[in-house]
């Protein structure tokens, strides 16, 4: 059953989330509009946030997702959930024919459009859009390669983001996800979840001075959302084959990926 509670009243300074709603944040009705007030306040401090609570290693998963991506010089990148655009400029150093960001919170593509600003082009048309994962603006086989990184999970209905992935895709079009897991060793999953529920949660809001209770949800929604089989077997119902997750980091983090051949 889902949560009926609504952010009709929500200012700058309210949670988005707390108390029951993080039992299951993904069976909240409203997550869609909590995920996007989220990310609009924690957008200034979200880059310093991920390097230090990772110890730098998002960058090196982003360079992994780009390698099992394969760019072709030819290739046209969506990434979507694009965020500040770490996964975005990664692609584009890779060198392919064009980038195109698309993220719904407008507070995190305009650090996506200053941090462009500041790096070098290397001739790839680069463009960033503000859009929901499940209506891309894109026509059907329209791009070869879609990403999402770390975003899947706060897709309110990520199935059909998987559906709208393989719609805009190639035949040959590869789709890469990348995304926070549990290592499936029990005791390495135990002294994670202590860090990421316990440490993690107080220093990033420290850093970030957040008041929407963001870095409560990061743990519980990585705990709480599909498994890494029931994400490959719904990457296989949307038609994308080849299916294949690889863990990073004694299973931190899962980079899977599909390829459309119809």
């Amino acid at each position: 059953m889902q949560n009926s509670s609504t952010l009709a009243t929500v200012t700058p300074e309210s949670p988005a989330w707390s108390g029951v709603d993080l039992q299951n944040p993904h069976a909240v009705a409203d997550k869609a509009l909590r995920v996007n007030h989220m990310f609009s306040a924690i957008a200034p401090s979200y880059d310093l946030n991920n390097r230090l609570h990772s110890l730098w290693l998002d960058q090196y998963w982003r360079r992994r997702a780009v390698k099992l991506a394969a760019v072709k010089p030819g290739d046209i990148v969506a990434d979507v959930a694009c965020g500040t655009g770490d996964l975005s400029l990664a692609f584009r150093r890779a060198k392919p024919k064009g980038v195109i960001g698309i993220d719904f919170c407008h507070a995190m593509l305009q650090g996506s459009l200053e941090k462009a600003a500041r790096s070098k082009a290397n001739g790839v048309p680069t463009g960033f859009y503000e859009s929901d994962a499940t209506r891309l603006p894109l026509a059907d086989c329209s791009v070869d390669i879609v990403s999402i990184a770390f975003g899947i999970r706060n897709v309110a209905d990520w199935g059909r983001a998987v559906d709208e992935f393989f719609r805009v895709l190639k035949p040959g079009g590869r789709l890469v996800i990348l995304e926070f897991s549990l290592p499936e060793n029990p005791v390495l999953r135990g002294m994670y979840n202590f860090y990421f529920r316990r440490i993690l949660p107080r220093t990033a809001t420290l850093i970030s001075g957040d008041k929407t209770g963001a870095y409560r949800y990061l743990p519980e929604s990585v705990n709480t959302f599909t498994s890494r089989q029931q994400l490959l077997d719904r990457m296989q119902q949307a038609g994308f084959s080849d299916t294949e997750a690889h863990p990073l980091t004694a299973g931190v983090c899962i980079c899977y990926r599909g390829v459309r051949h119809a």
